[in-house]
C-alpha cells in the first residue's frame, strides 16, 4: 500500500522519501504548477491564488477540482 495525495489538483504518491508527482514521478518540490481548477500558479507566499489570504484562518484550500473547498 502507498501513500497518495493531491497538489492544487494534481495526483502525487509517496516514493518512501519523496512526494512525486503520479503522471510524471518528478518530485513535488521540483514542479510548481498550476490548480486545475483555476488555472493560476500560487502565491509567492504559497496561497491558492483563487483565495488568496484568510484573515484568521489556520488552513484555506479552494479544493482544486478534487473536493469541496474548505476553510479551517
Amino acid at each position: 500500500m502507498s501513500a497518495t495525495s493531491y497538489s492544487r489538483g494534481h495526483a502525487l504518491f509517496y516514493d518512501g522519501q519523496n512526494w512525486r508527482y503520479s503522471d510524471n514521478g518528478k518530485l513535488l518540490q521540483d514542479e510548481i504548477r498550476r490548480c486545475i481548477r483555476c488555472g493560476k500558479y500560487p502565491t509567492p507566499e504559497g496561497h491558492d491564488a483563487c483565495i488568496g489570504i484568510v484573515k484568521n484562518a489556520q488552513s484555506v484550500c479552494c479544493g482544486h477540482g478534487v473536493s469541496e473547498a474548505i476553510a479551517i
